[in-house]
């Protein structure tokens, strides 16, 4: 099938590794420019020559904090003027912290509404008004299968991940009429660093180790495994495309059947 992304301007954030990076590649193997960020440099170098080594596509970086207004400014102003121009933009952040309520202060709550509402909500102001000047304008807020039901021991991630879902379908209305499409991906247990992290607390947490509590997350999908970050990328890739062209206003698990509503 062909996507229609060839020549696409993208912005990628939280890109230099995991769901973010693969999702890059994959744009970058369909023909589309790229911009990736994140916060420090030189991961976010040796992902795009990797990506430039494999594909041949322009991938450029820009290292900036999603949690800091002022850099998502300057982060979107440089991608924008690097390119000429935007079409696509991917949000994507660091999940907060594991845990459970009585583990976090108001703080804690506060940061992560930060990393994963407000730093949303900056990019997506930032980045409309080139994205209104695309013929092939998408947005795809990356959140979590626990924005539709709650993961254990992530009690931050499963109380902030459904204001982005809620903020990406109300914001699919207000701008459809402009031709802006605007969806969201959750992502189940994929294999990723962030996986990693996440059930070393729990181990530390229920006094097991990792292998268990891997095996314990992917007996819980349908398909009883995890995803790879390709399987992720190609799901993500293609809603940010022409080819689904009359897709807006969706939360797209890609969670193996993890999620048990329908």
């Amino acid at each position: 099938m062909e996507l229609g992304l060839n020549g696409a301007r993208v912005l990628v954030t939280a890109a230099s590794r995991g769901l973010g990076a693969a999702t890059a590649r994959q744009f970058s193997r369909e023909g589309a420019r790229v911009v990736i960020s994140s916060r420090h440099l030189e991961p976010l170098q040796e992902t795009a020559a990797a990506i430039v080594a494999e594909t041949g596509n322009p991938v450029f970086t820009f290292p900036a904090d999603v949690t800091n207004p002022e850099a998502i400014q300057r982060m979107v102003r440089n991608a924008v003027d690097t390119m000429g121009g935007l079409d696509v933009l991917v949000t994507n952040a660091g999940g907060p912290p594991a845990g459970v309520f009585d583990d976090f202060d108001l703080a804690a709550w506060q940061a992560a509404f930060q990393l994963n509402v407000l730093s949303t909500i900056s990019l997506i102001r930032e980045c409309l008004p080139s994205l209104r000047q695309s013929k092939r304008a998408a947005v795809l807020t990356i959140t979590s299968v626990a924005a539709k039901q709650p993961v254990q021991n992530l009690t931050l991630s499963n109380a902030l991940r459904p204001a982005v879902v809620g903020l990406t379908k109300t914001l699919s209305l207000e701008v459809g009429s402009e031709g802006i499409r605007v969806n969201s991906i959750l992502p189940g247990y994929t294999s990723t660093e962030r996986i990693t992290e996440l059930m070393q607390a729990r181990a530390a947490k229920n006094g097991t180790d990792i292998e268990d509590e891997i095996e314990h997350i992917a007996a819980a999908s349908a398909l009883k495994r995890l995803a790879t970050p390709e399987e992720f990328a190609n799901a993500a890739v293609f809603l940010c495309s022409p080819a689904a062209g009359f897709i807006t206003g969706v939360a797209l698990p890609v969670d193996g059947g993890a999620i048990l509503s329908w």
